[in-house]
Parts: C-alpha cells; sequence; structure tokens
C-alpha cells in the first residue's frame, strides 16, 4: 500500500509541475500576444496622429496662401493705376515667398508620411501653385494681361486642394 501510495503521490506531484509548466508557458504566450497587440495598436494610432497632424498642417499652409491669392484678385478687381498695384503685388509675392517652403516641407512630412494616394494630391496641390505664381511674377514685370488670367489659376488651385482633403480623409479614416 506504502508503494501505490508513493506512485500516487509522484504521479500527483508530475501532473502538478507538468500542468503548472503548461499553464506558465499559456500565460506567457498570452502575455507575449497581448503585448505584441498593444504595439501594434499603438502604432497604429501614432501613424495615424502623425498624419493627420500633417494633412491639417498642409490644408492650413494652403489655406494661407490662398489668402494671398484673394489679394492678388482684390488687387486687381480695385482697377488701381499699375504705380499703386506694384507695391502690393510686391508685397504678396513676398508673402508667397515666405509661405511656400513651409508648404513644401508639409508635403515632404506627408511623403514621408503616407500613404501614396495622398502624398501624390499633397505634390498635386504643390504643383498648382506654380501657375499663380508665374500670373503674378508676370503682373509684376509688367505683363498686362497677367492679372487677368490670375484668376483662371485659382480654380486649380483649389481643386487639387478639395482633392487633397478628401484624399486624406479617407486616410485617416481608413475609408
Amino acid at each position: 500500500m506504502t508503494d501505490s501510495a508513493l506512485w500516487i503521490s509522484s504521479l500527483t506531484a508530475g501532473t502538478a509541475v507538468l500542468a503548472s509548466w503548461v499553464t506558465s508557458r499559456g500565460t506567457a504566450r498570452a502575455a507575449q500576444i497581448q503585448a505584441h497587440t498593444a504595439e501594434r495598436t499603438q502604432r497604429a494610432v501614432r501613424v495615424s496622429e502623425a498624419r493627420r497632424t500633417a494633412y491639417v498642417s498642409l490644408i492650413e499652409q494652403a489655406h494661407k496662401m490662398a489668402e494671398l491669392y484673394w489679394k492678388v484678385s482684390d488687387i486687381h478687381a480695385a482697377a488701381a493705376p499699375r504705380s499703386e498695384q506694384l507695391p502690393a503685388l510686391k508685397e504678396v509675392r513676398a508673402g508667397l515667398r515666405e509661405e511656400y517652403p513651409k508648404l513644401r516641407h508639409f508635403i515632404w512630412v506627408i511623403t514621408l508620411e503616407g500613404p501614396d494616394e495622398v502624398a501624390e494630391a499633397a505634390e498635386n496641390l504643390r504643383l498648382s501653385t506654380r501657375p499663380p505664381y508665374r500670373a503674378l511674377e508676370a503682373a509684376i514685370t509688367g505683363d498686362p494681361t497677367a492679372l487677368s488670367s490670375f484668376d483662371q489659376y485659382y480654380d486649380p488651385f483649389w481643386l487639387s486642394l478639395t482633392d487633397f482633403v478628401t484624399r486624406a480623409r479617407s486616410a485617416v479614416h481608413g475609408l
């Protein structure tokens, strides 16, 4: 009887050790899975926040440039003599030169943060700033038709901004 009690107690002890080992392995694996999942979730949140910040910054910067474009249209609409328009146009040009590098910076950040469709829309927005700037330059250098043609370049700029916003919204909300 003593032999069977020893045998049963050894078997029970062995089973307990094995169960403890299996449980600890399972617990460790579950903790590892939970940590990995939490890490992926936190990374997704960080990426989403970084993208959203970059997108909003670009939109705000584009609006600052749009305000300067509106000033050009206002200067043209005032129909003042060229001698009065020229200093105002040069002031707008200086403002655009100050704001453009910021726009460019935000586009580089978006190119880094992605996704590609949003980066492409951001680059299209940047490219849409060229025609109005060239028209402004032409007006400053004396082209009499430049201000009249300036307004036709505003709509493509605005449409490229709208396209960017649409793509950015899809990227942020995962649509």
